[in-house]
């Protein structure tokens, strides 16, 4: 899929039905246009939907804009950008002041939509394919239940309630139905990836490297179900992957976010968002990757269009780096650090960075004159995170201790499989959660998880209210004058989900706003 790209995409998926005034008109089957009259046909055409459900990924609705609020939105980054409106979309989240129009919201809501209908029609209209091998039929199910599961796993724990559809609509008027409870939406995404994980392949090859497998379905249940609080599921199914996928974590942390390493399936890898470059030019819903510009360091020339400096890392996020955590140097950009081209990150504040700090994970440099256009995967799920489940679920035993401590080892430049008094937790290190947690924060840093892990280890509120963040969000607001009033502000119970988009509580009377909003 990475060579393809999903350039069979769009192809008219979403399909149209087609109205007249005459009878004959009615009763010919048109041939000059796609219809769900002559698709569906063939195995082509089962892959081709497929891929059309994989393509909202790489679009604004999800990681090249709306996923990266969930760094910003907690204690890791804050939004950057120039003065004035500059990413005004992330502002708002940082305040706790978002309207029901805010650009993250609205998206992330469009695009998971887009997504799982197209997954939906797969599901429906694939198993009714004759000409087509079965297991190429039975893939292309697994696939559709797979994406449906993580659009619908970003849906619920972004917005709580949502609509939950396994079949497309069956007309226009039918997608107008209300939220279904959180815990329904939750039980159809289980059964989705289990489903998944009993019918994909273990791997792929050429062409189809990327496609979801078995080990990518594992790796999303467990990590549902640790967001649930089921960690003995949460257990069993991240065990599944460490001990039955073939997949080891690279020695080097820093390889999992090189082009030349995307895709590998003897390494660390479950599921990754696949971009391509020399497609598009200024185009956040295409193929290629805007982060590289995005978040590049702003205007100091490291990137096609000089950087952005987006979702900068906070001061207490940097402050909190181990000495000697090998990550650091990874995931950001500090003052001092160099450059590729030899010049070094000032010390004095950049219009947006305060402290001249950016963030590295996604930057590959001039990588070509495209300027969004970056074609640097983004592993959405990982070996690392299974341990990482594993020691949150089992606790501070000797199971659990060693899953963190293999994380750790890795983070430290130490042969992850070798005991280190130097780095490893042991059974008398307290609050233990607290370090799992921790541990996740900066081995998945601006991998846009942390406010989901905030919310539901329910310490968002209190750490937003009571923690060091305070003089951060002081020192913010001093320098941000003029952007936004409150720019760091603080959250309140009803403002841990986001609002439903308004223009979808304008055109469905079913639908009901969150509190707060």
């Amino acid at each position: 899929m990475k060579a393809t790209k999903y350039t069979l995409g769009v192809l008219a998926v979403a399909l149209s039905i087609l109205s007249s005034c005459t009878e004959k008109f009615l009763a010919e089957a048109p041939v000059d246009q796609i219809t769900d009259a002559n698709f569906y046909q063939t195995e082509t055409d089962a892959i081709q939907a497929t891929n059309a459900a994989y393509s909202e990924l790489t679009k604004e609705g999800q990681y090249n804009a709306a996923m990266w609020a969930f760094d910003i939105w907690s204690d890791v980054s804050s939004s950057g950008g120039d003065s004035g409106n500059d990413a005004i979309e992330y502002k708002q989240l940082e305040a706790y002041s978002i309207p029901t129009t805010n650009f993250i919201a609205t998206r992330l809501w469009g695009g998971s939509f887009v997504a799982l209908q197209r997954a939906n029609l797969v599901i429906q209209k694939v198993p009714l394919i004759t000409n087509i091998s079965a297991d190429i039929q039975k893939r292309c199910i697994g696939e559709a239940e797979f994406i449906r599961a993580k659009m619908y796993f970003d849906l619920v724990r972004a917005y709580g309630d949502v609509p939950l559809f396994t079949a497309p609509p069956a007309s226009p008027s039918a997608v107008n139905i209300p939220r279904t409870p959180a815990a329904q939406v939750y039980a159809q995404i289980e059964k989705d990836l289990a489903d998944a994980y009993s019918i994909l392949p273990a791997s792929y090859s050429g062409a189809d490297l990327g496609r979801a497998t078995k080990w990518a379905a594992a790796g999303l249940l467990a990590k549902v179900y640790i967001t649930e609080g089921k960690k003995t599921e949460a257990a069993q199914w991240a065990r599944t992957v460490i001990n039955n996928s073939g997949k080891t974590m690279w020695a080097n942390y820093g390889d999992n976010f090189v082009v030349a390493n995307e895709n590998n399936n003897a390494k660390e890898s479950l599921f990754e968002i696949q971009f391509v470059n020399g497609r598009n030019q200024y185009d956040r819903n295409s193929v290629g990757s805007a982060m590289n510009e995005f978040f590049g360091p702003r205007g100091l020339n490291q990137t096609p269009g000089s950087g952005y400096g987006f979702n900068v890392p906070d001061p207490d996020f940097i402050a909190g780096y181990e000495s000697g955590d090998t990550r650091r140097a990874v995931s950001a950009w500090v003052p001092g650090d160099v450059f590729p081209d030899g010049s070094k990150d000032p010390s004095t504040p950049i219009t947006g960075s305060p402290y001249a700090y950016f963030c590295k994970k996604w930057f590959v440099g001039k990588v070509n004159t495209n300027i969004w256009d970056s074609p640097l995967n983004v592993p959405v799920i990982r070996l690392a995170e299974m341990y990482l489940i594993v020691a949150e679920a089992v606790g501070p035993t000797t199971e659990g201790l060693e899953a963190i401590n293999k994380v750790r080892r890795r983070a430290f430049g130490l042969n992850y499989n070798n005991p280190s008094t130097a780095v490893d937790l042991t059974a008398s290190t307290p609050n233990f959660i607290n370090a799992v947690l921790r541990e996740r924060k900066y081995e998945l840093a601006f991998e846009f998880d942390r406010w989901f892990d905030m919310k539901r280890a329910q310490t968002l509120y209190p750490t937003l209210t009571d923690h060091a963040l305070i003089p951060r969000m002081t020192a913010q607001a001093a320098f941000l004058q003029g952007k936004l009033p409150n720019v760091h502000g603080i959250p309140t119970q009803n403002t841990l989900v986001l609002p439903i988009p308004q223009s979808e509580i304008d055109t469905n009377p079913g639908l009901v706003q969150n509190p707060g909003y």
